[in-house]
């Protein structure tokens, strides 16, 4: 359970397809030292061999797909595509802040929870820094710290919880930047109010504390706070508290990619200085603006994952399967004959034109993450992998 995953998060650029060694490099420029040491992104698969239609439940989207208002808005902003867009996204963040009663100047938008995540890696880490993380955290961390020439630390997690001790634990002289996804994907599990101040206070004022809060609008724990709090109670103390969100999952924006940070004031000019003056698309920003206005479908998707998180988790478990209870809109479901199992079952989901996520690149290889889907999905879901168990 302590060994360090390689780099495969959900999500970003299309993996080499050979498999095989690095490119070697030929007489022209060479990359930074360390830039070959990244191995690429492995995104969720979305087709199977054979298959022509297929259920997936690889990349924790939306079970429903977008709010008809985020996608006609999009039309309507695709007539002026040939427009340079606001370079400030302001609507988006005015929506945001009116959204989530914020400051909008301390709001930063950015190409993707992604992109901002790279951004505070290259501005507050580098050659010689240290960028922690949990060991089944969000592999985006390790990857944007190598990127910006840091060397990033996995730090062991309890019962597949981020452990602030030890945490704590890992901190040196070095350490620049911790990351924590809360809730954290893949695992679905989250620390508490209490806990995460304590990470907070733990921590010397040099090192910025980054909460990935990308699932927080399917947290249903009365003791969860998304990152607002700890941001806001640093402002005129110690302001190293950065909050980052995405409108890649209860939104179902993934394709636009959009997503936003909430930041000190000194955090979010450094933020506006470094990132692209027109990172965010004209199409983006206006779909961003529609979904967050569309309270009833945002109620209805949050409704929907919460009963079906709950209902899986209880069939699963029936199976035989360990199931950590899940804040998320995915469940971690663990096999009880190990690596091999998972994969069978992995074989046989795609058999019958299912698509799950693998865990060996998150150091969970008896374990696959299942995303919350439409109610004929997870039906689908449930009795395939039940036929599979029974077998």
């Amino acid at each position: 359970m302590n060994s360090k995953p390689s780099p495969r998060p959900d999500k970003g650029p299309a993996p080499r397809l050979d498999k095989g060694p690095a490119p070697r490099l030929g007489k022209g420029p060479a990359p930074r030292p360390g830039v070959m040491e990244i191995e690429a992104y492995a995104g969720g698969a979305s087709s199977v061999a054979g298959q022509d239609r297929v259920i997936k439940l690889s990349s924790n989207e939306g079970a429903f797909g977008p709010s008809a208002k985020a996608v006609a808005a999009a039309r309507a902003a695709a007539e002026t595509m040939h427009r340079y867009p606001d370079g400030s996204a302001s609507a988006v963040r005015e929506a945001i802040a009116k959204a989530h009663t914020l400051d909008a100047s301390r709001i930063i938008c950015g190409a993707g929870s992604d992109e901002l995540i790279s951004l505070l890696c290259y501005t507050y880490a580098g050659a010689g820094d240290e960028v922690i993380y949990t060991e089944h955290g969000f592999l985006m961390y390790p990857i944007a710290a190598k990127a910006a020439g840091a060397t990033p630390v996995a730090v062991p997690e309890a019962d597949l919880t981020a452990d602030v001790d030890a945490i704590l634990g890992a901190v040196t002289k070095k350490t620049r930047i911790v990351f924590l996804a809360n809730p954290n994907n893949p695992t679905g599990t989250y620390l508490g109010r209490s806990e995460m101040a304590r990470l907070r206070d733990g921590l010397r004022a040099d090192i910025l504390l980054v909460i990935d809060a990308a699932y927080a609008e399917f947290v249903d724990a009365d003791d969860y706070d998304a990152g607002v709090e700890l941001v806001d109670a640093g402002i005129g103390k110690n302001e190293n508290v950065v909050m980052t969100r995405t409108f890649s999952k209860i939104y179902a924006l993934g394709g636009l990619r959009l997503g936003w940070a909430y930041a000190p004031p000194a955090i979010a000019d450094v933020l506006n200085r470094v990132r692209g003056p027109f990172n965010v698309s004209s199409l983006a920003q206006a779909a961003g603006v529609a979904a967050m206005e569309d309270a009833a479908f945002v109620a209805k998707c949050r409704a929907h994952t919460i009963d079906w998180r709950a209902r899986l988790t209880q069939r699963l478990r029936g199976m035989g399967l360990a199931v950590p209870a899940s804040q998320g809109n995915f469940l971690l479901a663990r096999f009880p004959g190990g690596r091999d199992q998972a994969a069978a079952a992995d074989a046989f989901l795609k058999e019958n034109g299912i698509i799950v996520r693998a865990m060996d690149g998150y150091g969970l290889p008896d374990c696959l993450r299942i995303s919350i889907g439409t109610d004929e999905e997870m039906d689908a879901l449930g009795d395939t992998l039940a036929r599979f168990m029974a077998s």
